[in-house]
């Protein structure tokens, strides 16, 4: 039986008895309490593997993998109530976009960066890269999912730049290592594995968790609209997903 056979095997175990005990009294006969007349012993015997009619369990594994699969249930269950997005009833697509992604991002599976261009309570015009999963980690989401407050970026998050102010910062955080001195513009790496994130709308590079966002704030602008240069840079930017079918898709 390879490792995970055995894995396997005592997982089933575990899952049908409640303690060790009750193991080792599943495997004893009738004809082995005759015979030995003492409880004790038998499930001593059993314990070694010498009497027994089944799989043979070591007392450290079974209680070991016990608490290991409680540990999990309890995890699992604490993850649930944690889903801030639970129970909502969503009616903006992009709240939709963050509570699809909200669990995953939240037990690691997935690793969301999201792009927001808008303008802040003072007017202003303001955008960044939030690290989904770090921002779930060290903020309240409720406010945002229940509609009290718009999601925007922060000076703390992965960037964050005032276009009126012309103030720009970035951060790493646990998940990212900022690469701002590059000649291909902002990069992030995925610390995990080390890939590195190119958000340049133009670059080859499968952006799908950047672009939902793009297209939000690309549908979603409102006066005054961007003149010059920056009118150029968004005209080029919904050409782009024009050409690829992207821009009217619900996000």
């Amino acid at each position: 039986m390879d490792r995970d056979d055995g894995v396997g095997a005592v997982d089933n175990i575990v899952t049908q008895f409640s303690t060790y005990e009750d193991f080792l009294d599943s495997q004893i006969t009738t004809v082995d309490l005759y015979y030995l007349e003492d409880e004790n012993l038998a499930r001593q015997l059993v314990e070694l593997g010498y009497r027994g009619t089944g799989e043979v369990v070591k007392r450290e594994d079974f209680e070991a993998r016990k608490a290991a699969i409680e540990i999990a249930r309890l995890a699992e269950r604490t993850q649930k109530k944690t889903l801030t997005s639970a129970g909502k009833d969503l009616q903006d697509n992009f709240l939709k976009a963050l509570a699809v992604r909200e669990e995953d991002n939240r037990n690691g599976k997935v690793s969301t960066v999201i792009f927001i261009r808008d303008k802040n309570s003072h007017g202003q015009e303001i955008s960044g890269y939030i690290d989904y999963a770090h921002r779930l980690k060290i903020e309240d989401f409720e406010v945002y999912f229940s509609g009290k407050r718009r999601l925007l970026p922060k000076p703390t998050d992965l960037s964050f730049y005032n276009w009126d102010s012309h103030i720009a910062v970035w951060n790493s955080t646990p998940n990212y290592q900022v690469m701002a001195d590059n000649p291909e513009g902002l990069l992030f790496k995925y610390k995990r594995d080390r890939k590195i994130l190119n958000v340049d709308p133009k670059a080859k590079t499968e952006l799908r968790e950047c672009i939902f966002m793009w297209k939000k704030i690309l549908r979603g602008l409102t006066s005054p609209q961007p003149s010059g240069k920056r009118k150029r840079e968004y005209e080029l930017i919904q050409e782009e997903y024009r050409e690829k079918g992207e821009l009217n898709e619900p996000v």
